[in-house]
Parts: C-alpha cells; sequence; structure tokens
C-alpha cells in the first residue's frame, strides 16, 4: 500500500524482515515493503510516523484518505492503529530495507510510550510491547518521505557552523548514531549519550573527528547537563542538537544559550518524550 498524503510523505504498507536485539535497552527492526522503492530517507534524524496494529490485529487500523487524521482520531481507541514517532536509523537498497531502532523500557526512569502509575512509574507502552515481541511477517504502515528534502530532518547546521555538538538519551540514541554517520569527514564534534545500561554502548560508525561520551545511569553518569557544562566546547561557531526527554533537553538547551551563549538559532532542541506522560497524552497536550 502506497498512497501520496501530503507531499513528499506517503503511506507505506511494510512487514518485519527480521529483529536484532542491540543491548538490554534497544532492539532493531529491519522492514521490508513493495513501495519501499519509493522511500525516500533524508538521513540524520529522519522522523516517520509508525502504525502499529493492536494485539490480535492482522494488520494496523488506518484510514488513508485525504482526512486520515479525522478519520483515524473517530475510531475507538482499541481499535485505531497505535501512532508513535521513530527515528529511521537505516535505509538500504538491493533489497529495500528499513531499519528503525526501538528503545525499550518499564522502569522508573524510563522513556514514556506507555503510562504512568500514581507514583510516576513508567510501565512498557503498546509500541515498546510489540517491539519485545516481534517476529518476521507482522505488518505495519509507517507515513514517511518520498524525498530526500523534507521537514522531518530536523539536524540542519547553519552556513559558518565549525563543529557540531550532540547531547542524546537511549530514545535519540539511533539519530545520534545516523548523525554521526551523515557528519562530513574531518568534523568536529563533541558527543554525549546517556543510556541506562553498561551493555547499551553500540559500536558507531562515523568519518568525523569525534569525541564520545557514555554516559550509562547504571554505573553513575552524570546526567547530561552536569557533564556538558563541566566541558569545553569545540570550535568557535558550534551547532548544537539536543534531543530526548523533554525536561532534560529544556534545561540543555537554556545552558547552551543562556550559559554559553550560543545563538538560539544555532540549537536545535526536541523533546522525544515527557517523564510521567504517554504519546497520547503528549499529542492532546500539544493538540
Amino acid at each position: 500500500m502506497t498512497t501520496a498524503v501530503s507531499a513528499p510523505f506517503r503511506f507505506f504498507g511494510l512487514h518485519v524482515v527480521r529483529t536484532r536485539r542491540l543491548g538490554p535497552s534497544m532492539v532493531r527492526i529491519t522492514f521490508g515493503g513493495e513501495g519501499l522503492g519509493e522511500f525516500a530517507a533524508g538521513g540524520r534524524d529522519q522522523s516517520l510516523s509508525l502504525f502499529l496494529p493492536h494485539p490480535g490485529q492482522p494488520e494496523p487500523v488506518l484510514p488513508v484518505g485525504d482526512d486520515w487524521f479525522t478519520e483515524w482520531r473517530a475510531l475507538p481507541a482499541d481499535v485505531r492503529a497505535v501512532l508513535r514517532s521513530y527515528t529511521v536509523r537505516e535505509q538500504r537498497r538491493d533489497p529495500d530495507e528499513v531499519d528503525i531502532d526501538f528503545a525499550l523500557h518499564g522502569d522508573a526512569d524510563g522513556p514514556g510510550d506507555g503510562d504512568a502509575d500514581g507514583a510516576g512509574r513508567s510501565h512498557p507502552g503498546p509500541a515498546c510491547r510489540w517491539a519485545r515481541r516481534a517476529v518476521p511477517g507482522q505488518r505495519v504502515v509507517v507515513l514517511g518521505p518520498a524525498a530526500v528534502e523534507n521537514k522531518a530532518v530536523r539536524f540542519q547546521p547553519p552556513t559558518g557552523t565549525d563543529s557540531v555538538v550532540i547531547c542524546a538519551d537511549e530514545t535519540a540514541l539511533p539519530a545520534a548514531a545516523a548523525i554521526l554517520e551523515w557528519l562530513p569527514p574531518g568534523t568536529r564534534a563533541h558527543v554525549w549519550l546517556e543510556v541506562p545500561h553498561s551493555g547499551d554502548r553500540q559500536q558507531l560508525r562515523t568519518e568525523a573527528d569525534a569525541r564520545v561520551t557514555w554516559l550509562v545511569r547504571a554505573e553513575g553518569a552524570p546526567s547530561a547537563v552536569a557533564a556538558v557544562g563541566a566541558a569545553e566546547l569545540p570550535g568557535a561557531s558550534p551547532y548544537a542538537w539536543i534531543a530526548g526527554e523533554s525536561g532534560r533537553v529544556r534545561e540543555l538547551r537554556r545552558h547552551l544559550v543562556g550559559e554559553r551563549r550560543l545563538d538560539r538559532r544555532n540549537v536545535t532542541f526536541v523533546g522525544y518524550w515527557r517523564r510521567g506522560l504517554s504519546e497520547e497524552q503528549l499529542r492532546a497536550a500539544a493538540a
């Protein structure tokens, strides 16, 4: 299924090809589909909308007409497809495949795909549960790019940038890893990656001149705010990309703009989740 929606984005019907566990907190799921020949990710932090079926459904229930969102919202919550935002970790040709890395969680400090109880503890949500159990052949739908140049790529260093600062938690690790692969050879980059467990460290490919610091919470690492605050930033005109939990992202942005005096136009910040809220609650709050 490939249906035009709003250029350059289209619906693509995909199926699971294989899964691979990357560590205690991450699983990579590779998708294939006949329409992927028209899929054109822009690299870096390219995002898409992923629609998942509820347990017992053979495929997501999703209208795909021009007014699909209104029709989707009108369906019962336990019938309409589960909607989540994810990053394209990698796209390949021959065969056409797309990788999406899913952060797995289910504790008090985990990312908020699920609901929170009265004590603020996070429980695995439908996307996390689906990813844990995914097997080849299962069907999903994505609303993704059909053109490399698209507004769902947020990492956009302005002219004059001489270095890069990247800060990400585990939910933004796939995007940070893709950005590192995209950076031109020799680009100066300082990178802080916050993850839950020692086994969540990954081998990252890059031709940039990158200094990567892993902040492992189980090892008592400082927060990204503290680590960045104690570091010397590279270059005279750095561009910063910050993504992860909304509250922590705002703290980092305040530090970089308010204390380090970075031009706010040189700081891209993206809240991937908010502590204590599910994605449905976040979307409702933004509506």
